[in-house]
């Protein structure tokens, strides 16, 4: 298994490179507007403009500027950000604690209910419980995030004055409620769906057939049996979304007004502020690199018979 690990870490370097040299030219290249322009303001002068861009390097060569940031993030060094001067890797990691909480919180409504709408479809197929789930899933999967998360406002903190709007306050769960379920619907639906498609395949094989005979209970056959055997794809879906949420909910913490790593990005986007936009790039790209790695270990937990020679 260690081995098996190491390689797959090795296979990301080429990846996270890559990663790296696209955002790069995104951000210098295709992506109009000067960040020191932006931050001085258009009456800013010239000479001072020109002064600001010779301090921060922005008046090198694109190779020359590209081959030192590659220096810096071999070192571990991500940059200083052009607006606040603070170093990037700490702005990112202040913002994880909230979006961890968020996507932690947000996942766990979506296992527990795509994993319950899932199975209870599969037992149940083609009847009026599993059309129910199944277009609930589909509706939540199709459904904008920002306008779940504008209608779950509109009626849970403004007509019924039950949640706070928006903000994070000081932690308080009831900040938490709204923004944990406008994620986790969307979540959910993708886990229901597939919950159900890997529980139909497997009730219909042989030892759950030979569970039944033996005259074992229907719930132990179901969550015993069945339901463990067809995690393993579900598992893959659920470890893809956690990298995403982790990785920041750029629309969710617009709209909630959470302070976690999505917000911080965009705000980054809107003042040209390159530093701090690769930072939050690579540092999604290593999440999903991580979270698939643990997923891909985990196979091993949930069915024995998986190797990894």
């Amino acid at each position: 298994m260690f081995t098996y690990a190491m390689r797959k870490l090795l296979m990301a370097v080429p990846i996270l490179i890559g990663i790296i040299t696209i955002t790069f030219l995104l951000n210098f290249v295709f992506v109009p507007g000067d960040p020191v322009r932006i931050m001085m303001g258009q009456s800013a002068d010239e000479e001072t403009i020109q002064m600001i861009r010779k301090e921060l390097g922005l008046d090198q060569p694109l190779y020359v500027q590209y081959f030192k940031m590659l220096g810096r993030l071999a070192k571990g060094d991500f940059g200083r950000s052009y607006k606040t001067n603070r170093l990037v890797s700490e702005m990112i990691l202040s913002r994880l604690p909230a979006t961890a909480k968020l996507a932690f919180s947000a996942m766990l409504v979506a296992i527990i209910m795509g994993i319950t709408a899932g199975v209870i479809s599969a037992i149940k197929p083609y009847s009026f419980w599993d059309y129910f789930f199944m277009g609930g899933a589909l509706l939540g999967v199709s459904m904008p995030v920002f306008w779940l998360g504008l209608m779950l406002i509109v009626v849970f903190a403004i007509k019924l004055n039950l949640l706070p709007v928006g903000g994070y306050g000081d932690g308080q769960i009831q900040y938490l409620i709204l923004p944990a379920i406008t994620l986790g619907t969307m979540q959910a639906g993708r886990i229901a769906r597939m919950t159900r498609s890997s529980m139909l395949e497997v009730i219909g094989k042989d030892y759950i057939r030979t569970a039944r005979a033996k005259g074992l209970s229907e719930k132990i056959v179901v969550i015993k049996h069945a339901l463990r055997n067809a995690l393993v794809p579900v598992i893959t879906v659920i470890g893809t979304q956690l990298g995403y949420l982790l990785g920041g909910t750029v629309l969710t913490e617009t709209t909630f007004s959470w302070p976690g790593i999505g917000r911080l990005a965009v705000d980054a986007v809107q003042a040209r502020d390159f530093p701090l936009i690769q930072g939050t790039v690579l540092f999604l790209a290593v999440i999903f690199i991580v979270v698939n790695l643990l997923v891909d270990l985990g196979y091993g937990f949930l069915d024995p018979r998986i190797r990894y020679d």
